[in-house]
């Protein structure tokens, strides 16, 4: 089960990690750019950390208060629930 979670993680936050490289690329190139909401939507479902990585790596939508605050708010709050569960579980 863990194994199963950890290659999810793994995938979702690569997934968010490439979209940013992706959508910086077509800002850079003026092409169709990929939504915000879907962007916000793959960090919800557990990339925050790879969204948030592409956003320092690549630069990208670091000032928008949406996504400089949001992002890593989404973050805290996983790792937060994430560390509940794990403890109620352990005990």
């Amino acid at each position: 089960m863990l194994s199963v979670l950890f290659f999810y993680l793994l995938t979702i936050n690569a997934v968010g990690f490439l979209i940013m490289l992706t959508d910086k690329r077509c800002a850079q190139k003026k092409l169709w750019r990929i939504p915000e909401a879907t962007l916000f939507t793959v960090a919800i479902l557990g990339g925050s950390m790879g969204v948030l990585l592409g956003m320092r790596v690549f630069r990208h939508k670091t000032r928008k208060p949406k996504f400089y605050l949001g992002i890593p708010a989404i973050l805290i709050s996983q790792l937060l629930s994430g560390g509940y569960f794990l403890l109620k579980n352990l005990t």
